[in-house]
């Protein structure tokens, strides 16, 4: 069964990338959620696409709830006018408030914290410790080595079909949202916490 997404929990860079058309297509992405009056919860930083997709929300009258460490809250300039900036004590409490505070989850284009953050909220998923849509926003292909990766494994038998049947990948934002929306959680996975 599947229900409305109402908080989607965003990972992606802290850099802006060497093309700008990501910074576009993040920003484009942050104000159609909140058009959709879909919040964002995301690592709370203002640099980089983080900035960008805050940004886009907040002046497109989006909620924006920030999650970081105390550590990074000066080296990843933490982004003060949000409608919420939690400052937690480290990152795995950081990436457990992200996971309860979200409805989904969305990688947009970013380096190794995005895709270590996508892929244990991916991992939580297929252990059953949520049931909570999972998804890839890729934009112009930047996704795409990495789906033929997990292609790959499914070819080689190290994971399940089902399983990559489960991961959205869309390259717009209506597409994206349509997506969460209709997902549907796996018969068996439980609506529990992330493990903590």
């Amino acid at each position: 069964m599947s229900r409305p997404v109402r908080w989607v929990t965003a990972f992606t860079g802290s850099s802006p990338g060497v093309d700008p058309g990501y910074a576009d297509a993040v920003a484009s992405m942050g104000r159609h959620l909140a058009a959709d009056g879909v919040g964002i919860v995301y690592g709370g930083g203002r640099a980089g696409l983080m900035g960008a997709l805050a940004d886009a929300a907040l002046a497109g009258g989006g909620q924006v709830v920030g999650v970081i460490p105390e550590a990074l809250v000066v080296r990843e300039l933490g982004h003060r006018e949000l409608t919420r900036l939690e400052v937690v004590a480290d990152m795995h409490e950081r990436k457990q408030r992200m996971a309860t505070l979200g409805d989904a989850f969305v990688a947009l284009p970013g380096g190794i914290g995005t895709l270590e953050e996508f892929f244990e909220a991916w991992t939580w998923l297929q252990l059953g410790f949520h049931t909570k849509p999972v998804a890839l926003f890729d934009v112009d292909g930047f996704w795409q080595p990495l789906v033929d990766m997990v292609d790959h494994m499914v070819a080689a038998g190290f994971l399940a079909s089902g399983y990559r049947e489960q991961l959205i990948v869309a390259d717009t934002p209506d597409g994206l949202l349509s997506a969460l929306n209709g997902w549907r959680a796996p018969s068996g996975a439980t609506d529990g916490r992330s493990p903590a």
